[in-house]
């Protein structure tokens, strides 16, 4: 049987105290010592650099390391159905999002993975709230003086989005019918390379997460036009919130999941879980979180967590049906 360090034993044994199982502690141990975090967007997108701060925090509490493995692709589709079919050892994890989960396989076509059946949850890291920017040339600094633009010039402008049938698209379309606004849609394969054609001034629009964009926002490269949140973000405490600018009831965010493959044993989904809970206990954790624009949200269990991702596959199910977009 292969070594284990001190370090490594200590936090095996605290874990079986809890009433976890030291078998899949020691298989974790022994078969995990590289664990890939497969996220669905390309580096610099909110999920990738929220994945970076969980594979350093992951590494102090379990002693393994971990790598993130960005699959970019079809709203974080791809990325699904590579972890559906990955090795059930805990070797491979997946950050997923509300999109990938929910939306998306009722969006589009045929996706290669079974939301309820393909995956078990570990548990909720965090939500990742939305912000309408622009380019710095564009003549409106506020919502109201944007759909007014907007009226006058049909067709003028463009929105990025972080690809079809993600939050970015679903929310700034609905945005688009209550404004009454014609704003055509430009998909990438993530919010990076939008932001990018965004702050270079070939795009007009974005409406993607305060982590993606803050950093621009806070160069003089974006201009903040509204965060769409019901109260303003730590972070950007002087950009109004939609609510603010005409739009009660207007929200976007989504939310980040850690996963396996369905045939992972419940033992090292528990383990995992609890590292997990360990990492997120941490206020600095929060802190780090709280300065990308990200915000902390845990699960009580990993079955609280499957629960979620039932409810939340069913909800969005309704809207999308609603709304009767299908994407090839």
């Amino acid at each position: 049987m292969t070594s284990i360090k001190p370090s490594r034993r200590k936090w095996l044994i605290a874990s079986a105290s809890a009433g976890l199982c030291a078998l899949a502690h020691t298989r974790l141990a022994r078969g995990a010592e590289v664990v890939r975090i497969i996220v669905g967007f390309p580096p610099g997108q909110a999920t990738d650099i929220v994945a970076r701060l969980l594979a350093e925090q992951l590494k102090t509490v379990t002693g393994d390391n971990y790598i993130v493995d960005n699959r970019p692709g079809q709203g974080g589709s791809i990325a699904m159905g590579i972890t559906a079919n990955s090795p059930a050892d805990g070797t491979v994890m997946m950050l997923t999002h509300m999109s990938a989960v929910a939306t998306n396989p009722h969006l589009y076509k045929s996706v290669h993975y079974n939301s309820k059946n393909d995956f078990k949850a570990v548990g909720l890291v965090g939500d990742l709230p939305f912000v309408l920017v622009c380019h710095p040339s564009q003549p409106f600094t506020t919502i109201p003086e944007l759909i007014d633009y907007a009226k006058k010039h049909p067709g003028k402008l463009t929105h990025a989005s972080s690809g079809n049938g993600t939050v970015s698209h679903l929310a700034m379309e609905e945005f688009k019918r209550r404004a009454g606004i014609d704003v055509l849609h430009v998909p990438y394969k993530g919010s990076a390379p939008g932001l990018t054609d965004v702050v270079a001034g070939q795009v007009s629009l974005a409406l993607e997460t305060a982590a993606g964009v803050q950093p621009f926002v806070k160069s003089g490269q974006l201009r903040a036009l509204a965060t769409a949140t019901p109260k303003r973000l730590p972070g950007m405490p002087k950009v109004p919130t939609t609510a603010e600018q005409g739009f009660a009831d207007f929200t976007a965010a989504t939310w980040l999941m850690l996963i396996y493959p369905a045939r992972t044993p419940d033992t090292l989904v528990s383990s995992t879980f609890d590292a997990l809970s360990k990492v997120m206990s941490n206020p600095e954790v929060s802190e780090k979180l709280a300065r990308i624009g990200a915000i902390a949200r845990t699960s009580a269990n990993p079955q609280e967590a499957a629960a979620y991702i039932r409810s939340e596959y069913d909800s969005w199910g309704e809207v999308v049906k609603r709304s009767g977009v299908v994407l090839d």
